[in-house]
């Protein structure tokens, strides 16, 4: 062990660290797992499913802030509560963060800037004046990110002309064309097709308020312009020149003259109506459905619509209002949360025939999508639909990651009706099995959508063109095939786990794409792996527990911030929280020893920090959006993970592990 890790053992009041659990400790561990079994089963919704809030930065509220005042629909009651939610999540210089501890991010500022600025909050009010120095310091409005950017020109404050061309003529690009609409990710056709129905009616509506005190060098041209590649022929210069050819275009469009754009705004169009059906909104996504509202009245739809009101209606569904505050969620997330408890209800000793878990497992069954959705344009394999979503209701969407977790739930509970649930398991397994990429990893919407030219685009610069396979979901695709029984020597687990070890980062840690990071990504690996009952002790796996211990804290716990997207050299450096030593607590009783001290240490350290009612308190934020641009705090998890984390342990002190 390292000697950060020794530290982390003395602290630990524990006599018998070294000798094995006293009854007295184990009875503490007991406790704890039926504390906080007893929580989660008085959380359970009468339906039959869990859900914990998505919390987030102050973006989505400085939007929906800025669309009311561009929509003329500002209620003033509402814009208080928005107003003092986004004061209370500014920073002590004066900016705003896109997670808990981080510095201030210049998007996330100036868009709180101008929701207050809107609101009527006066330029000279000190914080108003913090805010203004740190937006300035960060370059201003001109290195914001496009749709960002977009957003200012229907307010009348920045140049349409610098903002990129998202053209609606990419919706009749086939998949012949080298850089196509089935190309981009799952979440970015959500967002884009609605930002080319705006793209082009371009509906500028000036607020009465500007923003010329964050544009530093004013509204030159050589601040505002895209920054071309220093060398003459690269695929970015390719697209901004490519761009221009657009921005000429759009002359002619204005003048009538243009062969597809009537065609392709129609197709536009019949594409989005067409996705709001079986969905909680366009995508079930914020911005997606933000987009899609704006879109709907650029292209002149009333306000008495009915696709107008239920677009309306969806963006209030992720609403959080109270008497003085007001907050909104990017989605739901009812699927992943109610898959997750059910497995660490069950792993904790729940009886398959609980009434909660029945129920739990009957809601979702009932969420299985049998419907044949976007997913069939990069994976056209044979198989029969099936698949679950994150949301209550995304049918065109349902996601490798989501169907994984809920396959991992459905094979613990043989439920009331057994072949429905042996058939759902069945069509569920094959499909997923079906989207393995062609390196042998997993992504999470689609199948090798890893086409890199689209992060060259000008428009591309929110970090989410693409969906590449990534480490945690081929792993937990890999628990699921272990705990069916598939060998090591099965082709589609060898491709998957040679790919693993492709990916295995030099100190033995992975990264984690959809959790905050490396000790999210490590977990996953390990578990994922010794489901298939691979030999743990080989020294490529060792390296990865010998990472965990050297980044073990002295409180005993494992902590991470978002931060090491932006630069590896911060990976495992981060406060403690419940949920991600829960994940390197999994992680360790891999490896098969429970009185190894950094197991011990971790352990420890989630019963002497649950609450007396069964939950553990965590700030930080350790979910992933979309990596340096968006962050996610899943409220679940701080109280989830520890419990399938305590239930493990418990499991591997029995043997039974």
């Amino acid at each position: 062990m390292t000697q950060r890790s020794r530290n982390a053992v003395s602290e630990v009041p524990l006599s018998s660290v070294q000798a094995g659990p006293g009854s007295s400790w184990l009875d503490r561990l007991h406790e704890a797992i039926q504390r906080s079994q007893a929580f989660w089963l008085g959380q359970q919704k009468p339906e039959g499913y869990w859900i914990g809030e998505l919390i987030v930065d102050v973006t989505l509220v400085a939007d929906m802030v800025a669309f009311h005042h561009w929509d003329r629909s500002v209620d003033p009651a509402w814009q208080r509560k928005a107003v003092r939610h986004i004061f209370d999540k500014q920073l002590p210089d004066g900016g705003w963060n896109i997670y808990h501890g981080g510095p201030a991010e210049v998007n996330a500022t100036i868009k709180a800037y101008l929701a207050l600025k809107l609101a009527g909050i006066p330029p000279t009010h000190p914080r108003m004046l913090k805010a203004r120095e740190v937006a300035r310091s960060l370059g201003g409005v001109p290195r914001m990110n496009t749709f960002s950017k977009l957003y200012l020109a229907l307010l009348g404050l920045f140049p349409w002309k610098y903002v990129p061309t998202i053209p609606c003529e990419v919706l009749l690009l086939g998949k012949w064309f080298r850089v196509n609409f089935w190309d981009m990710s799952n979440w970015t056709r959500a967002m884009l097709v609605p930002l080319a129905i705006i793209n082009h009616f371009r509906p500028t509506r000036p607020c009465g308020v500007d923003l010329d005190e964050l544009y530093p060098e004013g509204f030159h041209e050589r601040d505002l312009r895209l920054p071309r590649d220093p060398d003459w022929f690269t695929w970015r210069n390719f697209f901004l020149l490519l761009d221009k050819v657009h921005k000429f275009a759009e002359l002619w469009v204005r003048l009538g003259i243009h062969p597809f754009r009537r065609r392709a705004l129609r197709k536009a169009e019949q594409w989005m109506l067409e996705r709001f059906e079986g969905s909680d909104g366009l995508g079930a996504i914020f911005p997606a459905m933000l987009n899609s509202l704006i879109a709907l009245k650029a292209l002149g739809y009333p306000d008495d619509h009915p696709e107008v009101i239920r677009a309306r209606r969806h963006l209030k569904e992720l609403e959080h209002e109270t008497a003085d505050s007001v907050r909104i969620e990017p989605c739901l997330s009812p699927v992943w949360d109610t898959a997750i408890v059910t497995i660490a209800l069950r792993e904790s000793g729940i009886p398959e025939d609980h009434p909660a878990v029945v129920r739990a497992v009957d809601w979702l069954l009932d969420r299985e999508i049998r419907f044949r959705g976007d997913w069939q344009h990069k994976n056209p394999a044979p198989v029969e639909p099936s698949g679950w979503a994150f949301e209550f209701n995304n049918k065109w969407n349902p996601d490798v990651d989501d169907t994984a977790m809920v396959l991992l739930a459905l094979r613990q509970v043989p439920t009331r009706d057994p072949a429905r649930r042996d058939a759902a398991f069945r069509r569920g397994l094959n499909w997923m099995l079906t989207f393995q990429c062609r390196d042998g990893g997993w992504a999470a919407f689609d199948k090798d959508c890893t086409n890199n030219i689209l992060e060259k685009v000008p428009f591309a610069d929110h970090n989410a063109m693409l969906d590449p396979e990534c480490a945690d979901i081929t792993a937990r695709v890999l628990e699921v095939m272990g705990r069916e029984g598939y060998s090591l020597d099965h082709p589609q687990v060898r491709r998957a786990v040679a790919w693993l070890r492709s990916q295995q980062e030099a100190d033995g840690s992975w990264y984690g794409r959809w959790g905050v990071n490396y000790i999210y990504g490590t977990w996953q690996v390990l578990r994922g792996l010794h489901a298939l009952k691979m030999d743990m002790n080989q020294p490529w796996l060792l390296r990865a527990r010998d990472w965990l211990e050297s980044v073990q804290h002295e409180d005993g716990g494992w902590g991470e911030r978002c931060n090491t997207y932006d630069d590896p050299v911060f990976k495992g450096q981060g406060p403690s929280t419940a949920s991600q030593t829960a994940w390197a607590v999994m992680a360790l009783c891999t490896f098969g020893d429970p009185h190894r001290p950094s197991l011990r240490a971790g352990v420890e350290y989630l019963l002497r920090t649950q609450n007396l009612d069964g939950t553990w308190t965590e700030e930080e934020t350790t979910g992933t959006g979309f990596p340096k641009v968006f962050y996610l705090k899943y409220d679940s998890y701080r109280n989830a993970w520890p419990l399938l984390a305590l239930a493990t342990y418990r499991k591997l002190l029995r043997g039974e592990y």
